[in-house]
């Protein structure tokens, strides 16, 4: 009989409840946590390339880490909000093969769960400044983590009781297919884990390949068959997610940040962002920071 092992954890940023008006109109917003909303006044709208959904009372929305969306609210918005950060020890997100925007009713659970989530949690809105320029920056990041750290055990465990409650609604329909894959292979985990925490040393198929005592071209075939990408290309994927993260949270040089997420060039660097992101690090930092996000 075999025995499903919670791997997922996910770490509180915000949460608030606020009324919105037609200044919280924002493109192009991308963050390295998830976003959450319930909305119980009012209409909005969340969207991108690939989705448009309605913020409407009565419903429930997650947006994904990394998933580039734009918010608007045409006249008055009611909107409770949740952003977390996800810990996964194998490196590999709950919504990895759907990065959207989601949109579930919401339950009386649902409800009571986010009132309560934010009873508990008292102090954690956004109350400097809508302006990522000043609330999304890895000083803040670590400030907001600390206040986890200072959460007593019972609200800790509640905390993260909702927050998986909560998460929960969104997986299991029939888009979110990350858990019909077959189990991935002890290996291939490991090696996933491996270059989340490495990506700042040479990370080349034959390393990788070696450290697990494997072929290089089985490596390469079983990697691609568990993940869906060969290897440099998750490589890639991840370098680059980490330094969407540093442009948008600091002012470092693009070289600093090359150099920081493995690159041993800026033009390699600048090349790949723009390929996996379609901006480059430059324009990638101007549209972040153009906007207000909350």
């Amino acid at each position: 009989m075999s025995r499903r092992l919670l791997k997922h954890s996910f770490s509180l940023l915000h949460v608030d409840h606020v009324q919105l008006d037609t200044k919280w109109n924002y493109k192009h917003v991308i963050s390295p946590y998830y976003r959450m909303y319930y909305i119980d006044e009012g209409e909005g709208m969340v969207s991108n390339e690939q989705h448009k959904l309605t913020l409407e009372p009565g419903f429930l929305y997650l947006i994904p880490s990394f998933t580039l969306c734009n918010l608007s609210c045409p006249s008055y918005l009611s909107q409770y909000f949740i952003q977390f950060f996800e810990e996964a020890p194998d490196g590999i997100s709950l919504f990895y093969h759907n990065r959207a925007l989601m949109k579930v009713p919401a339950s009386d659970t649902d409800i009571v769960n986010i009132k309560r989530i934010l009873a508990i949690n008292p102090g954690r809105g956004i109350n400097r400044s809508d302006n990522p320029k000043v609330y999304e920056k890895d000083v803040y990041y670590r400030e907001y983590q600390e206040l986890n750290h200072l959460q007593s055990d019972a609200i800790y465990l509640e905390t993260q009781g909702i927050l998986l409650q909560l998460i929960s609604r969104f997986v299991g329909s029939e888009k979110n297919t990350i858990h019909q894959n077959p189990i991935i292979p002890s290996k291939i985990l490991d090696t996933i884990a491996y270059i989340q925490i490495n990506l700042k040393k040479p990370l080349t198929i034959a390393h990788l390949a070696a450290r697990i005592n494997q072929n290089r071209d089985y490596f390469s075939r079983q990697f691609l068959e568990f993940t869906g990408m060969r290897p440099l290309n998750y490589v890639h994927e991840k370098r680059i997610e980490r330094a969407q993260y540093l442009i948008a949270a600091s002012s470092a040089p693009y070289a600093d940040i090359a150099e920081e997420v493995g690159f041993d060039s800026l033009p390699h660097f600048s090349k790949v962002f723009k390929k996996i992101t379609g901006n480059t690090p430059n324009r990638y930092r101007q549209q972040h920071r153009s906007v207000n996000t909350i």
